[in-house]
C-alpha cells in the first residue's frame, strides 16, 4: 500500500492568450503548490474509488472521476481512497491534484498525454512554482517564492467549462485582477460578487479568484476573515 500527498495548486495570474481549433484554450500562467493537500492511500487489487473527508461530498467514484481515467491512462488497476481537504469546484485543483498523484505513482512522465485529461494535471506532477502555457502541458519550473495565502471557500460551486463557455461568450475579456477568467466566473456564478467584496472590505484589498473559482485568495493569514466570513471556509496556508 502507498501513501500519497496531492498538494492542492494555486493560479497566481492567468491569462487565456487564444482558443485551437479543437476548442481547446492556450494558457499563460504562474501556479504555485500549497501545502493544503488530499491524503491518498493506493492498494494493488481492482479499480475502485473510495472518497472521505471534508469535501467528499458530489465526488464521483465511477469513470468519470479523473482518478479512473488516471489509471486507464497509465493501464494499471488498483483500489484508490481519497481523503479530500480540498474542495470540489474550488479551482484548487482538487481532482487534477489526486490524478497527477496517481499518474506519479504509476510512473507515468508524459505531460502531453496527462494534459488530455485536464489541463492543471501536468503541473500538479510537477509541482512547485511553474509557468504554465499551452493547454497546460508546457510547465517551466521557476524558483520558489516564500508565500502565505489565506483561502476564502464559499458554499458555491463554479464549473469550469461554464466559465470558459462564458469567456468565449464574453468576447474574451482580459481582467486587470490577472485572472482573465474572473469576469466570466462572476457571471456565472452571480454570488460570488459579494463574497469578493466582503473579504475586501475586511482586508483592505481586492481578493484573487483561483482558477475558474470559487475560491478567493489573498496573500498573507488573514484571521480576522474567520469571524467575519461565518459561511465560508477559511483556510491558511503557504506556498510549499
Amino acid at each position: 500500500m502507498s501513501a500519497l500527498k496531492a498538494n492542492a495548486k494555486l493560479t497566481l495570474s492567468l491569462r487565456i492568450t487564444g482558443v485551437r481549433d479543437d476548442g481547446y484554450h492556450l494558457i499563460d500562467a504562474e501556479m504555485v503548490s500549497l501545502d493544503l493537500a488530499d491524503d491518498i492511500t493506493i492498494a494493488p487489487g481492482d479499480n475502485g474509488i473510495d472518497v472521505d473527508g471534508e469535501f467528499a461530498e458530489g465526488i464521483p467514484t465511477d469513470d468519470t472521476n479523473l482518478v479512473a481515467r488516471a489509471l486507464k491512462l497509465a493501464n494499471t488497476r488498483a483500489h484508490v481512497r481519497i481523503t479530500k481537504n480540498i474542495p470540489h469546484g474550488g479551482g484548487l485543483g482538487g481532482g487534477s491534484t489526486d490524478a497527477a498523484a496517481v499518474l506519479r505513482w504509476a510512473g507515468v512522465t508524459d505531460l502531453i498525454a496527462a494534459s488530455r485529461l485536464g489541463a492543471d494535471i501536468p503541473f500538479c506532477m510537477v509541482g512547485g512554482r511553474a509557468r504554465v502555457r499551452g493547454i497546460g502541458e508546457v510547465v517551466e519550473p521557476l524558483s520558489r517564492r516564500d508565500l502565505d495565502v489565506t483561502l476564502v471557500i464559499p458554499p458555491i460551486h463554479a464549473s469550469t467549462p461554464q466559465v470558459y463557455a462564458a469567456w468565449d461568450a464574453m468576447g474574451g475579456p482580459h481582467d486587470e485582477s490577472g485572472n482573465d477568467l474572473e469576469p466570466a466566473a462572476l457571471r456565472v456564478v452571480p454570488g460570488l460578487s459579494e463574497v469578493k467584496y466582503r473579504i475586501a472590505d475586511v482586508v483592505n484589498t481586492p481578493p484573487m479568484l483561483a482558477g475558474s473559482g470559487s475560491t478567493w485568495f489573498v496573500e498573507g493569514h488573514h484571521r480576522e476573515l474567520v469571524s467575519a466570513l461565518p459561511d465560508c471556509r477559511v483556510v491558511f496556508t503557504r506556498a510549499r
